[in-house]
């Protein structure tokens, strides 16, 4: 598509957004709003922004305290409508490949997929009727539902307030969209990132004081095996061969390469869906650089390469996944999990909040 018509096309796609979102800031289309406290993640950007470890650390936390149920759209999957995941029966292709990597980690909360979002909130409440949190894996875009807590993600490397709508940029919904959000979360961010650089990217986004903003950068937790999804030490600095599938694959890369010599790049689609095909990709790879010991991928491709079905041992065997989390940093230079500390007291708060009202409401 050349520049003109893509420039066409991202004008026609801004008219049509802003007509949805009038239509429901003015409560022409109604959104729904439930009993208990939606938590919705996501971003208003086309690619990866790191929503999966935000889901995977709100989980961890609320988890210890609340009954919480986890909704996801399942992108990619060859099923549709409601559907519960099975950590240890759903093939990725039937349940997503981020809903299955959810479950994997947290085999007692319920990890839900169902595209239309109203019906999933309202099957998980008749079908788990203790749920006290439902958090939302993307959805920003989706008002059918009115969340209590929006937390959008922002990839530091890529500012929205620079970018343009689709298909012209990366942006799927207009900058005014960001007045709903109640949390910023900066994802990305790059070691030595000074002061001037976080009010930069603050002042970009236009917020309301209202409008808490949090920064921070992947931070590898662990190396595990595909062979036998354990915790592994592997050494420093031996030379790998890095592959993933995602929606941005350099950052993964330059991850990678601060940990290890990369000898070569595999970058693939995001959501790619991996066959037995792939074994030659894998040994093609081996071949033309001997040197590498091993492959580094990611959580997510884990999740997809163990459901391939007569997998070669000896492949199996040199393959290792990162398990990400999130390091946050402020303008302090404070301890990550002092800043972490923060996030949930907020979240905390919230709930407190929707809890306090809920029972003024029923009084």
């Amino acid at each position: 598509m050349n520049v003109i018509l893509r420039k066409i096309a991202s004008l026609l796609y801004g008219m049509a957004i802003h007509v949805r979102n009038v239509l429901f800031d003015k409560d022409i289309l109604n959104g729904k709003s439930y009993d208990i406290p939606i938590i919705c993640i996501g971003n208003i950007t086309a690619g990866g922004t790191g929503k999966t470890p935000m889901v995977e650390l709100v989980t961890a936390y609320l988890s210890q305290k609340h009954k919480v149920a986890v909704l996801s759209r399942g992108y990619g999957r060859r099923t549709r409508g409601y559907r519960e995941v099975d950590a240890l029966f759903d093939h990725y292709l039937d349940v997503g490949d981020e809903p299955l990597q959810i479950k994997r980690k947290f085999p007692d909360v319920p990890v839900i997929v169902c595209e239309r979002r109203t019906e999933g909130v309202e099957r998980i409440l008749e079908r788990f009727p203790d749920t006290e949190i439902i958090i939302m894996d993307d959805g920003f875009q989706h008002r059918w539902v009115k969340p209590y807590l929006n937390i959008v993600m922002i990839d530091y490397t890529r500012p929205v307030d620079k970018d343009s709508l689709m298909p012209m940029g990366q942006l799927r919904d207009s900058l005014d969209s960001l007045d709903r959000a109640n949390i910023f979360i900066f994802t990305k961010c790059p070691p030595g990132m000074l002061k001037r650089d976080m009010s930069f990217m603050i002042a970009g986004l236009k917020k309301k004081p209202s409008q808490a903003t949090f920064f921070s950068r992947p931070q590898c937790k662990e190396v595990r095996a595909l062979s036998s999804g354990a915790p592994v030490a592997l050494p420093e600095k031996c030379k790998v061969i890095a592959m993933s599938g995602i929606g941005n694959n350099e950052a993964f890369f330059n991850g990678i390469a601060k940990r290890y010599e990369v000898v070569a790049k595999i970058g693939l689609e995001d959501h790619y869906k991996y066959s037995i095909d792939d074994t030659d990709l894998l040994y093609n790879a081996f071949k033309e650089h001997p040197e590498a010991a091993f492959v580094i991928t990611t959580e997510k491709d884990a999740v997809k390469l163990s459901s391939i079905e007569n997998f070669p041992e000896q492949l199996r065997d040199r393959i290792f996944y990162e398990c990400i989390g999130m390091e946050f940093v402020d303008m302090s230079a404070a301890p990550s999990v002092r800043i972490e500390r923060e996030l949930y007291d907020l979240l905390d708060n919230e709930i407190k909040n929707f809890n306090d009202d809920a029972h003024i409401r029923g009084c």
